[in-house]
């Protein structure tokens, strides 16, 4: 696991790691933007209007830290149902995400009939992931072979939380990939718990990434609530699978400071005081010092960036839920054949 570090080494290491101030402050804005929107979410649900939440928060180092080494366009991402921070990084808009948890007609990823989390774009290569655990890993690496068959020089990528390590799908999916070293990435986002039930109950090894020897290619863990880390264990796997060396397995240790869902009572199962630990680890907080002692975030910037955030899921959620819901006609639209003519 990467090591904690002090902020000026850090700030060194994201230079030699390629990123430019404004990298850095971006990816600070894309932090805050994940948990200010899922933050909003939680309050639309309570109110009734929304049905379901799946949080991204806790998980922002992941997201946001694996998404910035990706290139836009080109690479092509899985996301399991917490990676909201994923899906902003690669371009999707908090109205798009807030019109998919509200069920709107205009909801990008399903025009209103999949449940909220289930994100998908063709625009953006965000594919849709279904209820189902784990099944998007085999078909990362479905789209890595067709990129190997292409020529392509894209990689895909497929996100999951440590329960999905221990299907069929996760084990089927990397086999695979080793078989025929595809250009995919596997990163798995272990919170420690597969819902309610602790890693010690669900796997008999203390980590996740000693799983990638079994099938050829390299694991790597990371200390999943530190944002350069995790950037720079992408961003070497992204090398790897673009040179044509093969997948990488990820295993970013990190902590949902959430329940589940919002269906979940982790009370159950967690105590509070683990909890408000972990709280204490707060990766956003983190990487706040780590940018005010490395002298790239001041007071007024920062006021400035939490202010830009929260009118955008203002905005977002205004728009959002003046938005029209689906028509009943439209209810069996992809469902069933129209009769329009196929293009061979």
């Amino acid at each position: 696991m990467a090591s904690t570090r002090t902020p000026t080494k850090a700030s060194v290491r994201s230079g030699q790691q390629g990123l430019s101030r404004e990298d850095l402050l971006g990816m600070y804005e894309a932090m805050l933007l994940a948990r200010a929107l899922d933050e909003r979410m939680w309050i639309l649900q309570r109110q009734g209007k929304a049905a379901f939440v799946v949080s991204c928060q806790g998980h922002e180092a992941c997201q946001v830290g694996s998404a910035w080494a990706l290139q836009r366009g080109q690479d092509v991402v899985l996301p399991y149902y917490r990676d909201l921070g994923v899906v902003l990084v690669m371009g999707m808009t908090p109205r798009e995400v807030l019109l998919g948890l509200l069920a709107r007609a205009e909801d990008p990823s399903s025009g209103g009939r999949q449940m909220p989390a289930h994100w998908g774009s063709r625009r953006l290569n965000i594919i849709t992931g279904s209820s189902p655990v784990a099944t998007q890993i085999p078909h990362a690496a479905g789209v890595a072979l067709a990129m190997k068959y292409r020529r392509e020089a894209g990689v895909a990528v497929a996100y999951f939380g440590d329960g999905a390590t221990s299907k069929g799908d996760f084990h089927e999916g990397l086999n695979f990939a080793g078989i025929h070293r595809l250009p995919v990435i596997f990163v798995c986002e272990n919170n420690g718990y597969a819902i309610s039930v602790p890693r010690h109950k669900q796997m008999a090894i203390d980590h996740v990434a000693d799983r990638a020897k079994g099938y050829g290619f390299p694991g790597v863990a990371v200390d999943g609530n530190d944002v350069l880390a995790v950037y720079r264990a992408m961003k070497e796997a992204v090398e790897r699978a673009r040179r044509g060396d093969g997948p990488t397995l990820i295993e970013a240790k990190t902590y949902r400071f959430t329940p589940h869902s919002s269906d979940d009572d982790d009370r159950t199962y967690r105590s509070r005081e683990e909890v408000e630990a972990w709280r204490a680890k707060d990766p956003i907080v983190r990487f706040k010092t780590v940018l005010e002692e490395g002298g790239i975030l001041t007071p007024e910037l920062d006021q400035a960036i939490r202010a830009r955030v929260a009118q955008q899921v203002d905005e977002a959620t205004d728009a959002a839920e003046r938005a029209p819901l689906p028509r009943p006609e439209d209810a069996l639209r992809h469902v069933y054949g129209d009769g329009a003519p196929r293009v061979a």
